[in-house]
């Protein structure tokens, strides 16, 4: 039986761009001819010209798969319960307000039909100080189609995206007294946003506009005044100012500027209220200013000094700072406690560094201290006493699981949020009684035409890697699909393994239609994450970064020899990093693989790191190195996706950019294709899609997303053979 990628009218590969070699010099002083490089060039026309006729060849191959593409879209669309709402959040009432002011509660919903969320929000009985004084249905979501009476609709998106193609909301910053809110909002992608002031009590915008910001605001108590984050043109927010109401924001006042182009800014309020905090962070040291919320003059007070290789993250209680750091030797972070008024004193060790255990944050309530933390790929939280930092882990169902907080913002609570899910179990939301134990799920998502978690199985396997390193892989699949009963399954690989960041074990709706089509599911925690610890991170950057692709590579071996699958039946998956992931695995061992999809992937690493004009460029040296190191350059250049492709077989490949991405230019994955398909000498189909009006994630409405996710899962069904599964015939008459 073919597939429709195999049929040879659709294999003919669209025209080769026209060559225009480049010599570059690289940051070592090594020379590259770069056949591709003209691609860099937005403003030439013949960009855009080769950029559309690929979509045009895209949607030429992929047009056979259409009628699966649409049933899957539907089997998304008819999991997703469309007209939905979140849980409410509690903002209680400051003291010296009026009883206009609150208490309120804030939740979004949305409605069917409509691509983006309402926001809204309704007021709560006076008196009312904590989550566990309102009533179960206050704490539960509202009907989103019959909201109640007292609703007050404070943003509706769907209204405010009607003129763009593109919609964003990056910040929706609600006053302390609840009277305005600031919005942050992106219409292109491209992440620059543009703040705006709104009345909540008229919903009329006010004359105060900010052009250029990024996503972090803080209000001042009496809400005179808000502080807010500027990016500089490589995209980093280099900048705090200060913007009063009613004045121009031309002659905002400038608070800080972080002239280090390895460092950028970000600010919030912390939950206590007293303050907001100013944090300037580069990949591995951390730097922190306070500002008196009280006061809508006062300057920032530096309470955390940079050191190099020290990271810290803040939080405010009473006459204590608490600092969650890995200073002194605490690879995997320590909890220590300074006075708030002189914060270079000696800190006082309240949680202890315990090798193994990674201490991702520390939650300070008045009452009781939260620990996020992460041991052997599980996340745990540990409700600990707030003077003592000794306390009991939160109890869960699953082993492979994910455990982490909700929205808690409020100081004085008994109440604590957190959300449970795994692959398995969709995603609740519990209220945790801290004084009597007792749980409300708030919140349990629900998948319209019924979901039984005991109709699939979720379980955690090993590989071993290169060096012998133990690397867990979490899997999932339909429990009535005995793996390898008589022939080895479908399978999809999905791995990441950069930043430091982890990808837990989460419920998926649109991936009950891989699982229902008889499809493994399996995610690498490969190094280069967290899920491991700092150390796993640390096993995974600048001269240590192949043992990403390795440890990947070793999880396909893994899940080949045991039978799970086999290479004719797999399929890999990343975005991003996690693109670069795949194309550096597409070098070293692309044949066991019978597809590949990589998203908005970070490929040509060498020619980006090289050029300090490129967003996040200097940034990033911290994660991936500098290449005008020879040293640093020799080991990119070993992994580099685009300069390792070498004649060869494909897999079928779909690969997608962004046009206004800011964190992966557009043409790195379009040289990419360009170069593959050049150099295949069979297999495949190379594919690109690249968005025209977006940036790094995607469209941005939801239902478009919804068509976008079973455009790439038809793509991998085929590539791996899974349709037949459930008896939905994707290929051609024989």
């Amino acid at each position: 039986m073919t597939s429709p990628m195999d049929d040879p009218t659709t294999l003919a590969a669209p025209p080769v761009p026209a060559r225009r070699p480049e010599i570059l010099t690289r940051a070592d002083g090594t020379a590259l001819v770069d056949e591709w490089y003209w691609l860099r060039d937005r403003d030439d026309p013949d960009v855009l010209t080769y950029l559309e006729a690929e979509n045009q060849w895209t949607d030429h191959v992929l047009a056979p798969l259409r009628p699966l593409q649409d049933v899957i879209y539907e089997e998304i669309r008819t999991r997703i319960q469309e007209s939905d709402a979140s849980v409410p959040v509690l903002v209680p009432r400051r003291e010296d307000l009026t009883e206009a002011d609150g208490p309120y509660v804030y939740y979004q919903r949305v409605v069917a039909g409509q691509q983006y969320p309402i926001r809204a929000r309704r007021r709560v009985p006076d008196g009312v100080r904590d989550v566990g004084d309102l009533s179960a249905s206050l704490r539960r979501a509202v009907d989103p189609q019959l909201p109640p009476a007292d609703e007050q609709i404070l943003l509706d998106e769907n209204a405010e995206a009607a003129d763009s193609a593109y919609f964003r909301l990056g910040a929706f910053a609600v006053s302390p007294d609840q009277r305005l809110v600031a919005e942050a909002v992106d219409t292109t992608g491209g992440e620059i946003y543009r703040i705006r002031i709104r009345d909540l009590a008229t919903g009329r915008l006010l004359d105060d506009v900010i052009e250029r910001a990024a996503t972090s605001v803080a209000w001042h108590d009496d809400g005179s005044a808000l502080l807010y984050t500027v990016p500089d043109d490589a995209w980093r927010p280099h900048q705090v100012r200060r913007h009063v109401l009613g004045t121009d924001a031309a002659d905002d006042q400038l608070l800080l500027a972080e002239d280090d182009e390895r460092f950028w800014l970000g600010l919030g309020r912390t939950r206590s209220g007293r303050y907001i905090a100013i944090g300037a962070s580069s990949k591995v040291t951390s730097h922190w200013w306070l500002i008196e919320a009280d006061d809508p003059s006062s300057d920032p007070v530096t309470v955390v000094d940079r050191r190099t290789g020290v990271e810290v993250d803040l939080d405010h209680r009473g006459d204590k700072l608490y600092l969650v750091t890995n200073a002194d030797g605490a690879v995997d972070f320590k909890l220590c406690t300074v006075p708030v008024d002189e914060p270079g004193a000696e800190p006082h060790e309240l949680v202890a560094h315990r090798p193994g255990i990674r201490l991702e944050g520390a939650d300070v309530f008045a009452d009781h201290l939260v620990l996020s933390e992460r041991t052997q790929a599980r996340t745990q939280l540990r409700i600990c006493a707030i003077e003592t930092g000794i306390g009991e882990v939160l109890p869960t169902a699953d082993e492979v699981s994910t455990t982490g907080m909700g929205p808690n913002p409020i100081f004085v609570t008994s109440t604590l949020r957190y959300v449970y899910t795994s692959m398995v179990h969709p995603t609740e939301i519990v209220d945790h009684d801290l004084q009597t134990g007792e749980r409300l799920v708030v919140k349990q998502q629900h998948v319209p035409g019924g979901h039984d978690p005991a109709d699939y199985v979720t379980w955690r396997q090993w590989a071993e890697a290169p060096d012998g390193t133990q690397v867990p892989i979490s899997l999932v699949k339909r429990a009535d699909d005995a793996v390898a009963a008589e022939r080895p399954a479908p399978c999809l690989l999905y791995g990441y393994g950069s930043y430091e960041i982890s990808v837990d074990p989460t419920f998926s709706v649109s991936r009950l239609s891989l699982l229902d089509r008889g499809v493994v599911f399996a995610i690498a925690h490969v190094r280069g994450g967290g899920e491991m610890g700092r150390s796993w991170y640390e096993q995974g950057r600048l001269a240590s970064k192949p043992h990403t692709f390795t440890d990947f590579i070793a999880c396909a071996r893994h899940l080949i020899d045991s039978g799970v699958t086999s290479a004719d039946r797999l399929a890999m998956r990343g975005g991003s990093a996690g693109g670069l992931l795949i194309g550096a695995v597409l070098n070293l061992r692309g044949d066991l693989f019978a597809g590949a999809v990589a998203e908005v992937p970070f490929v040509d690493v060498v020619t980006t790191m090289s050029d300090a004009s490129i967003p996040l460029t200097v940034i990033e040296y911290d994660e991936w190195g500098n290449p005008s190191d020879s040293g640093v350059c020799q080991v990119m250049r070993s992994y580099s996706p685009y300069d390792n492709v070498a004649p060869g077989r494909r897999p079928a490949m779909l690969v997608t950019a962004g046009l206004n991405d800011p964190r992966v230019q557009y043409w790195e994955p379009a040289k990419w294709v360009a170069k593959l398909r050049d150099t295949s000498t069979g297999g495949g189909p190379v594919l690109l899609k690249t968005e025209l009006g977006a940036g790094h994630g995607g469209r941005s409405g939801r239902y478009d997303a919804w068509k976008d996710e079973a455009e790439v899962l038809a793509f991998v069904v085929n590539a791996i053979g899974a349709g037949d599964s459930a008896g939905i015939d994707a290929q051609p008459p024989s």
